[in-house]
C-alpha cells in the first residue's frame, strides 16, 4: 500500500508532504494462489538444476591451466591437480561463469533500478503499468513465476528489485575463495543468476513500456529506419549509445518542446536506438555494437552521448579525434568527465562547442537532451564533419608501409586475410579490402597489433564506403510483449509439435562471418512456419538484408506471434517477453498455475514447448547471463563459434540411454524418451551447423507423431541440403511408425531397420515424481 499525505497535524506537530510504502506488493499476491517457491533463495530450485545437469553435463574448455584469483595463485589445476584453495578445473571453470553470470545479471538489474528510480521521480510509485491493455493479463509472467506476486504500478516494481539485488550479491559471494567447491552446486548458482537477469530485465521492460508508451504488445509496430545510409549528415546530428534509454528520451523531448523536430538527427547504436524509435519512430538506427569506431571515425556525429552496457572505453578519445563532444549520461560510465549536472546549460554548452572541454558528465536526462541538442547546433558548422577516415589516396600510401608480419591477422577474432588486402591496397587496388567489411566486427585489434601502427580498421571502412552509405533498411520497432489471445491460438500446435518450433535470435554482434547470416536464418524458419523471435543487435542484423525485391525480412515477414512470422520484440531488457512467451503457453493455454510455481512451468517448457534460442554473436557477460535464464527454463541455446570462449558447454550423450528417462504421468513408469533436447547449451562453428541443429533441439518428449513427423521432416531436410547426407541419429527420433515422415518413408523404414530400431510409446513426460502424484490426485 502506497500512501501520500500532503499535511498531517497531530499533538506532536505538522508533517508536510509524507509518503509511506507498506508490503504493497505481497498483498497484491494473495488474490491468486501461490506455488512453493515464492521468491526462492539460491537453494530452493536446486534440486530441479540438478535433473538437467544430470542429462546436460558441464563440458569445459578452459582458456588456460591455472587460477589467479587469489595471492595463494598461481595455482596449476591441470590434470587433476587442486588449488591452494582446494578447487579443481571442473569448479573454477564453472565458478568463472558464475561470476560472468552475476557480472551480466548485475547489469541488467542495477540499468532496471537506475530507470525505475529515475521513472518513478517523474510519473510517481502509483503510475498503472501497462504492456498490451485488454490484450496482455498476464503482463508481467516472468515476475509473477519467479516471485510470486503481480505488479501493478511502478512501486511495486521497486519491492522486486530489492529481491534480485539480494540474490545477486549472495550469488556473487559464492565465488570467494573457501566459499562454493562443487562444480554442480556452481552451475545451480549459474541458473540461478540467469532467471534472477530474466526478473531485472522484465522489470526494466515493462517500466519503460508504461511510462514510455513503447508499443503494447503490437504485432504492426512502426517500420523504423536503420543503416548507415538512413542518416542525413547534412544536419546536426547526434550519436546516442548504450542501453539505458532516458538520457536520448531527453534529446527527443527538447526536440519537440523547442519546434526543433527534423532539424536535427537523433541516430543511435545498440539497444539505446532500439528504445528511442520504440519512443519515436523518426529516430535513426546506425547499426548493431560492432559500429560504434566505424561511425565516431565517420565524422559523422557531430556530439556523441553514451549511457550504460556495451560502449566502447576509448569512445571519448575517438570522439576527440573528430573534435565531437562527448555528453556521459550514466553514473556507470564517467569516462574522467567533470560532473556539470548541476552546472547552468549554457555554461556547460559554452565549453563544449569553444572545445574548453572534450566532454562532460550529465547525470540529468532532460539536461542532457538540452545540452547535446544546443551542442549539436553550434558546433556542425565548427567541424564541418571533420572525420579521421583517411582518403583513398592515404590508404594506398599507408599500405605500402606494411611489414607483412601477419600481426593483424593473428589477432583477428575472425582470421580475415587483413595482411593479404592490404598488400593488394598497396598497388592501389582496394577492393579486397572491401570484401574485409561486412566480416568485420569493429574491435580494431588488428590496429592494436600493427607495429606500424597502421589505422587498419579506417582502411577497411573507406574501402568499403559506397557499399557503407548503401545501407538502407527497414526494422519493425520491438513490440513489446507477446498477446494473450496470440498464445491461445498458436499454444496448441506448438505444444503438439504442428508449429515446428519458436525459434530466438538474440544477443551481441561478434559473428563469426557477418550479420547477414541472421538474417539468413531468421528467414530460412520463417518460410519453415517457424515462429521466429529476435532481440537486440540480432534483431538490427535480421534487417540489414534485402531480398530480390529491395525488402527486409521485417517488411516481408509478419510481426505477429504466428507461424512463419518475425517478431521483434525490442531491446536486450526485451528478452523476457521470449522466455515469457514460452511461460505463458504453460499457464494461459495449459492452465498450470504461474504464481511461485517455478519448476512445474520450467517442465512443462523442457519437456512440450519446443523452444530454441540462438545467440549466434554472443560476446558479452550479459549474454551469458540471458543464455543461463533460459537453460534454468529448460531452453536450450545455441552460440556461434566465439561462444566457446565461455569455456563450458552443456552436452547432451545420445549414445547414454540412461540419461533420457522421463517419467510418464500417466502412469508413473519410467519411459525413454529419447535425445529430445539433445543439448542445453551448444556452440557451432558454422550457420550450416547451427541450422540443422536447430531444427534438431526443436524436438521434444512430447511431440504428437504429426508433430515429430513435421519436425523431422524439417531436421532430415535441412541436413540434406546443407551437409549433403541423412542424419545418422534419426533412430533416436521416431518413436513410433507415424512419427516417420510420408514422404520419406520408405528410405527412412531402410535406416530403421539397420539401426535395430524398436517402436516406443509417447509418453506424458515429466521430470518430476510429484506431477505423477498429482495428476492421479485430479482424476
Amino acid at each position: 500500500m502506497h500512501v501520500k499525505i500532503d499535511e498531517l497535524k497531530s499533538s506532536l506537530g505538522t508533517v508536510k508532504g509524507l509518503e509511506l510504502s507498506i508490503g504493497n506488493i505481497i498483498e497484491k499476491a494473495m488474490a491468486e494462489e501461490v506455488g512453493p517457491t515464492p521468491f526462492p533463495s539460491t537453494v530452493d530450485l536446486r534440486e530441479w538444476d540438478f535433473k538437467l545437469l544430470e542429462k546436460y553435463k558441464p563440458f569445459y574448455m578452459p582458456f588456460c591451466d591455472v587460477c589467479c584469483l587469489c595471492t595463494f595463485g598461481k595455482c596449476d589445476l591441470s590434470q587433476s591437480k587442486r588449488g591452494a584453495c582446494g578447487l579443481d578445473m571442473a569448479a573454477q571453470q564453472s565458478r568463472i561463469v558464475l561470476l560472468a553470470c552475476c557480472i551480466g545479471a548485475a547489469t541488467h538489474v542495477a540499468h532496471a533500478r537506475h530507470l525505475v528510480e529515475h521513472l518513478v521521480e517523474k510519473f510517481g510509485h502509483d503510475l498503472k503499468l501497462d504492456v498490451g491493455g485488454v490484450n496482455v493479463e498476464v503482463e508481467a509472467p516472468v515476475t509473477r513465476l519467479v516471485c510470486g506476486v503481480k505488479p501493478e504500478t511502478l512501486g511495486d516494481l521497486e519491492d522486486v528489485l530489492d529481491y534480485c539485488e539480494t540474490e545477486i550479491t549472495h550469488l556473487l559471494s559464492a565465488t570467494h575463495t573457501g566459499q562454493e567447491g562443487s562444480n554442480l552446486d556452481f552451475e545451480s548458482k549459474v541458473f540461478h543468476a540467469g532467471m534472477i537477469d530474466q526478473v531485472g530485465m522484465e522489470v526494466a521492460d515493462i517500466a519503460q513500456i508504461s511510462a514510455y508508451n513503447f508499443p503494447k504488445a503490437d504485432p504492426d509496430a512502426s517500420l523504423v529506419n536503420i543503416g548507415w545510409g538512413v542518416v542525413d549528415s547534412t544536419k546536426p546530428v547526434i550519436m546516442v549509445v548504450g542501453h539505458n534509454v532516458p538520457s536520448a528520451i531527453g534529446i527527443v523531448d527538447y526536440l519537440q518542446d523547442n519546434g526543433l523536430q527534423g532539424m536535427v538527427e537523433v541516430s543511435g547504436l545498440c539497444c539505446t536506438a532500439h528504445d528511442i524509435t520504440r519512443y519515436d519512430p523518426k529516430a535513426k538506427i546506425v547499426g548493431p555494437i560492432s559500429w560504434q569506431l566505424r561511425y565516431i571515425r565517420s565524422g559523422v556525429p557531430d556530439v556523441v552521448v553514451v549511457d550504460e552496457q556495451c560502449i566502447r572505453a576509448d569512445s571519448l578519445q575517438e570522439a576527440q579525434k573528430i573534435k565531437a563532444p562527448l555528453i556521459a549520461s550514466s553514473p556507470k560510465n564517467c569516462l574522467g568527465l567533470k560532473n556539470r549536472t548541476q552546472d547552468p546549460v549554457e555554461a556547460i554548452v559554452s565549453d563544449l562547442v569553444n572545445g574548453k572541454a572534450p566532454g562532460a558528465l550529465i547525470l540529468d536526462p532532460e539536461k542532457v537532451g538540452e545540452v547535446a541538442v544546443k551542442t549539436a547546433i553550434l558546433v556542425a558548422p565548427k567541424r564541418k564533419k571533420f572525420k579521421v577516415i583517411p582518403s583513398v589516396k592515404d590508404v594506398i600510401k599507408g599500405a605500402k608501409e606494411c611489414r607483412k608480419c601477419y600481426e593483424c591477422r593473428r589477432a583477428c577474432p575472425n582470421d580475415l586475410p587483413i595482411t593479404e588486402a592490404v598488400a593488394e591496397a598497396a598497388k592501389g587496388k582496394l577492393d579486397a579490402l572491401a570484401e574485409l567489411y561486412d566480416e568485420c566486427i569493429g574491435c580494431a585489434r588488428c590496429e592494436s597489433a600493427c607495429p606500424q601502427n597502421l589505422p587498419l580498421h579506417s582502411f577497411i571502412v573507406r574501402a568499403a564506403e559506397k557499399k557503407m552509405k548503401g545501407e538502407i533498411y527497414k526494422m519493425r520497432a520491438g513490440r513489446g510483449a507477446i498477446q494473450d489471445v496470440e498464445i491461445r491460438n498458436v499454444g496448441g500446435p506448438i505444444v503438439l509439435g504442428e508449429i515446428p518450433g519458436v525459434i530466438a535470435l538474440v544477443g551481441c554482434a561478434n559473428y563469426p562471418k557477418g550479420g547477414k547470416e541472421v538474417a539468413e536464418m531468421a528467414m530460412e524458419f520463417a518460410k519453415r512456419r517457424y515462429i521466429v523471435l529476435t532481440s537486440g543487435c540480432a534483431a538490427m542484423s535480421a534487417a540489414m538484408y534485402k531480398d530480390e525485391n529491395g525488402q527486409s525480412p521485417y517488411e516481408v515477414y509478419p510481426g505477429s506471434f504466428d507461424a512463419g512470422g518475425i517478431v521483434n520484440v525490442g531491446s536486450c531488457v526485451s528478452n523476457p517477453h521470449i522466455a515469457g512467451a514460452a511461460i505463458k503457453i504453460a499457464s494461459i493455454f495449459a492452465k498450470r498455475k504461474l504464481m511461485g510455481n517455478y519448476e512445474e512451468i520450467a517442465d512443462y517448457i523442457h519437456n512440450r514447448v519446443g523452444a530454441v534460442g540462438v545467440a549466434w554473436g554472443a560476446m558479452s557477460q550479459k549474454a551469458a547471463s540471458i543464455a543461463s535464464g533460459f537453460w534454468r527454463l529448460g531452453v536450450p541455446v545455441i552460440v556461434g563459434p566465439h561462444g566457446s570462449k565461455y569455456r563450458r558447454m552443456l552436452l547432451g550423450r545420445k549414445d547414454r540411454e540412461e540419461d533420457w528417462y522421463v517419467y510418464d504421468a500417466r502412469t508413473g513408469d519410467r519411459v525413454y524418451a529419447g535425445p529430445a533436447p539433445e543439448h542445453l547449451f551448444y556452440a557451432a562453428e558454422t550457420k550450416e551447423e547451427a541450422m540443422v541443429m536447430i531444427a534438431k533441439l526443436c524436438m521434444r518428449p512430447n511431440d504428437t507423431t504429426k508433430g515429430r513427423a513435421i519436425k523431422l521432416t524439417h531436421y532430415i531436410d535441412l541436413s540434406r541440403r546443407l551437409y549433403g547426407t541423412m542424419p545418422d541419429d534419426i533412430h533416436l527420433f521416431v518413436r513410433t511408425l507415424a512419427d516417420v515422415p510420408i514422404t520419406m518413408r520408405d528410405e527412412i523404414l531402410k535406416v530403421l531397420k539397420k539401426s535395430g530400431w524398436k517402436e516406443r510409446r509417447v509418453p506424458d513426460p515429466t521430470l518430476l515424481p510429484r506431477l505423477i502424484r498429482k495428476r492421479k490426485e485430479e482424476s
